[in-house]
């Protein structure tokens, strides 16, 4: 099972993403979600959920947070969540940060966050008030890891030294915009950043935006929130990439959610993807990605695919 480097987080190799609860899912359908997650999670790894402050302005979290209470399992979970902009002027301000851990706390129901992330870079606040801040909730027992999301390869330097200069906890991990169809902008900088620093990487959009479970093509409409943005990636690339997934897929008997998935997981300093289903239909044709394990021939033939 992986682990979060730099911490004693050993996760599930899927991290469920919490965006749904209380947008496409609502608090029944959340809740039964997080069940088929929580029994199909092999026990050698805690199961992950990922959130955020921002999601349904809080909803997404308080659904999680009563969800493990009710269940009685926070003790078996890691637990990301966000301190994100929203409104806020500075949101990465000391005051800000401290505002938002503790609205997350209680949303959760929970005394403290496992991976607590900068959920966007704020440039208008120094990055050593922003990394002190992170480090006195760690040092008072609120957060047990930090890490940041959707920085650049030069702000995630610049942090990175930030923290050591200062004496400060520094981040862990990068949660970033990667997958099949999504490489460059991660491969070309940010992967040298992380793997150089040792840092974990949990890749958002894992199977863009729905694109790679294969139900986007050409010319056909889907009625999903989601269709607008898978629709970007087809066309002739796209084609050869749900090509490539398809014929690997069969090759496994498996849905094609889960190969991408599994490609994207095996990536170097990858930890977990991180995907959602507004069902537990789509769910289940994540799952299979944990025991999944792909030949050198077939990420050989999912790389040619998706170069660019």
């Amino acid at each position: 099972m992986p682990l979060v480097p730099r911490t004693d987080l050993t996760v599930s190799e899927l991290c469920l993403g919490g965006n749904v609860f209380g947008w496409t899912a609502d608090e029944p359908t959340s809740f039964a979600i997080l069940d088929r997650y929580l029994d199909a999670t092999p026990s050698t790894g805690a199961p992950f959920v990922d959130t955020a402050e921002m999601y349904g302005d809080g909803r997404s979290e308080q659904i999680l947070g009563a969800w493990m209470a009710e269940r009685g399992v926070r003790d078996r979970f890691v637990v990301a969540t966000k301190a994100s902009p929203g409104e806020k002027e500075h949101p990465l301000s000391a005051a800000e940060i401290r505002t938002a851990a503790e609205r997350s706390l209680r949303n959760l129901r929970t005394d403290v966050i496992d991976l607590y992330y900068a959920h966007y870079d704020d440039d208008s606040t120094p990055l050593e008030e922003t990394l002190t801040a992170f480090d006195e909730l760690v040092q008072a027992g609120k957060v047990r890891h930090v890490a940041a999301s959707n920085y650049s390869a030069a702000r995630l330097t610049e942090a990175l030294g930030t923290a050591e200069r200062a004496g400060v906890t520094g981040y862990v991990a990068l949660q970033t915009h990667y997958n099949l169809v999504e490489r460059p902008a991660f491969e070309a900088e940010l992967r040298d950043v992380v793997t150089t620093a040792g840092m974990g990487v949990l890749p958002y959009f894992a199977l863009a935006k729905g694109f790679l479970t294969g139900k986007y093509r050409r010319g056909e409409r889907i009625d999903s929130p989601r269709a607008q943005g898978a629709a970007a990636y087809v066309g002739e690339r796209g084609d050869r990439v749900l090509a490539a997934l398809g014929e690997v897929a069969a090759d496994l008997g498996v849905p094609m959610a889960a190969v991408a998935l599994r490609w994207l997981a095996d990536q170097p300093a990858v930890v977990a993807p991180i995907a959602s289903g507004r069902s537990v239909e789509q769910l289940a044709d994540l799952l299979p990605m944990q025991d999944l394990v792909l030949t050198d021939e077939q990420r050989r033939r999912l790389d040619g695919a998706s170069d660019s």
